[in-house]
């Protein structure tokens, strides 16, 4: 059997995930692998057609095709989304049809869903036959029970290609609607209120719903509002997965291109930044995923604290659960406060004026109030797995974060709390008695929110 590897990892043969591909060549010897470095290469793939026309026709000439990718912010590295803008750009999504296929995943399964969840709509949108995903920790592979479990996961993917097996598809297809936005002059303009305000875009693309839409939230404001392309920005390229940030948070960029100064007099300095983009494939654009995949040379130290957060999205975000909850997450991670987005797939012209005016004006009265929503299971549980991973096994080589979160509480472990354990020590060791625990059982209820309706009466 002849099986197309696109390796999404910009590290190349050094990709962690690829290791876990390796380790089915050697265990399956009848199936027959080719390599693409697709991340790893993806400059002179845009650039050399022939080059990317040999990737695609070892797609077209296979029995299937694994993805392995790595996870980077909660979806795939920028190079291989890049690589699958390229397919649609270019008109060759025929050549994946009716491919089988599986994503291979690494990461210590953070937000791992998400990037799944990203590629087998990408795989369902080129019409290709999306076996399963597999989603293991970087280091599973070290793991006798692992070995054995990955090994199983390959005997019924071949099975399935065999069988030429059915099956469903997960997500439809995007729809988005034929609208022309139209806005008009904003009745009132809010003030600034000495609240620096960052609106983030990625294309200069003119006659777009975007771009009017841009506009117009500009024109909203008094004034006082900084705007910047990310092409203006002078990105060299993507994150290389080499974690030199690790240490001291120093990019391996620095010197050579001007994203980690940008950042650091830009958006750490603001009070409200807002994004605007367009989607593309199921994210956003490529330099979208690019900046945010840079954006890690801050590691896991959080950098947007207090800052409320606006998108302004043209494109059918609603179809989109998976990107809105990347969304979520990323704001609730760095313990920032997502105000609202605004995109272009409902209302007419005057309806996304108005709303656009009101996420103008919910951004500075946060910001002025200093308010932040609590966060959800995205940000308390994302903050768990860095907490725990970064305790024990990521304090080396993540220095950086380790120094960070003990110098910022964010090693609360539960374990630690004495008062808690003992008390559920005593009240483990009553409930033995039968009658202890009738009556117990009988207050409970009530004695769950005595401490909500203290409050009530005293405050």
């Amino acid at each position: 059997m002849r099986i197309t590897v696109l390796n999404g990892s910009p590290k190349g043969e050094l990709s962690a995930t690829l290791q876990y591909v390796y380790f089915i060549q050697k265990k399956y010897p009848e199936i027959e692998l080719t390599v693409h470095h697709v991340s790893q290469k993806i400059k002179a793939i845009e650039k050399n057609e022939t080059r990317f026309e040999e990737i695609v026709a070892d797609v077209a000439s296979s029995d299937a095709v694994w993805w392995s990718v790595p996870i980077y912010v909660s979806l795939i590295p920028a190079q291989i989304k890049r690589f699958i803008e390229l397919i649609w750009e270019r008109g060759v999504g025929d050549r994946f049809k009716d491919k089988y296929t599986a994503v291979f995943t690494t990461s210590i399964h953070f937000f791992d869903h998400t990037g799944n969840n990203y590629m087998h709509a990408v795989c369902d949108d080129l019409n290709m036959k999306f076996v399963d995903f597999y989603s293991a920790d970087m280091y599973d592979l070290t793991k006798e029970e692992e070995r054995d479990r990955i090994l199983k996961f390959v005997g019924h993917f071949l099975s399935a290609v065999d069988a030429k097996a059915p099956l469903a598809r997960a997500f439809q297809p995007l729809e988005a609607r034929h609208f022309s936005y139209r806005p008009n002059k904003a009745a009132k303009q809010v003030e600034p209120k000495n609240k620096r305000i960052l609106l983030l875009a990625d294309r200069k693309e003119e006659g777009t719903n975007l771009e009017r839409m841009i506009q117009r939230f500009y024109d909203a404001f008094t004034g006082g509002i900084e705007r910047f392309n990310l092409s203006e920005i002078g990105i060299k390229g993507g994150c290389l997965g080499c974690i030199k940030c690790a240490f001291d948070n120093q990019c391996a960029y620095e010197g050579s291109d001007n994203f980690v100064r940008f950042y650091r007099e830009k958006i750490v300095t603001a009070d409200v930044v807002v994004y605007a983009g367009s989607i593309s494939d199921r994210y956003l654009s490529s330099s979208w995923k690019q900046f945010f995949d840079r954006s890690f040379f801050n590691t896991h130290i959080p950098t947007m604290q207090g800052k409320q957060i606006g998108y302004i999205v043209e494109g059918p975000l609603s179809q989109e659960a998976n990107l809105r909850q990347v969304f979520n997450a990323m704001v609730e991670l760095d313990h920032a406060n997502l105000a609202g987005i605004v995109t272009d797939e409902f209302g007419e012209s005057a309806e996304i004026d108005a709303l656009l005016d009101r996420l103008a004006e919910k951004l500075v009265t946060f910001s002025v109030q200093g308010f932040l929503k609590p966060p959800t299971f995205l940000g308390v549980g994302g903050r768990k797995v860095f907490r725990d991973d970064i305790w024990a096994r990521m304090r080396f080589p993540f220095l950086a974060d380790h120094k960070y979160f003990s110098e910022n509480g964010y090693y609360d472990f539960p374990q630690n709390d004495e008062k808690a354990l003992e008390f559920s020590l005593e009240m483990i060791k009553a409930v033995q008695d039968p009658e202890t625990r009738k009556e117990i059982q009988k207050t409970m209820r009530s004695n769950m929110i005595e401490p909500l309706k203290h409050i009530i009466r005293t405050r």
